[in-house]
Order: structure tokens, then sequence, then C-alpha cells
């Protein structure tokens, strides 16, 4: 899987935002040892913004 440009380019959100939340959300999945990571090919920042983008999995700010 290859990072979701097409997605990238179709957000309307604030791009900051989503490219903290893809890179936390990696960082989970690596600490964790996610299966779904050699499923991708090792690609963790793909598959989080992907997760993201497809709302498999969602963020919040914290205030």
């Amino acid at each position: 899987m290859i990072f979701p440009l097409e997605q990238l380019v179709r957000f309307t959100g604030n791009i900051y935002e989503i490219t903290v939340a893809a890179n936390r959300r990696a960082y989970q999945m690596s600490m964790v040892k996610d299966p779904l990571i050699a499923e991708n090919h090792d690609k963790v920042v793909s598959l989080a913004a992907r997760q993201l983008f497809t709302e498999e999995v969602t963020y919040r700010i914290a205030e």
C-alpha cells in the first residue's frame, strides 16, 4: 500500500492535524507490533494515514 495521496488531496480538514494524528497512530501501531504492519510491507505511516482517512480510526484534539 502506498501513501494515500488521492485522499490527502481531497481532504478538507486541517492538514497539520491529520499529519500529526497519522504520525501518532503509526507510533502506536509500531509499539504494539500490530500484525497489519507486516501485511502492509512495513509501511506503517501509510497504513495509519489510510485508517484515518477512511475513518477506521478517529482522533480528537486534547484541550
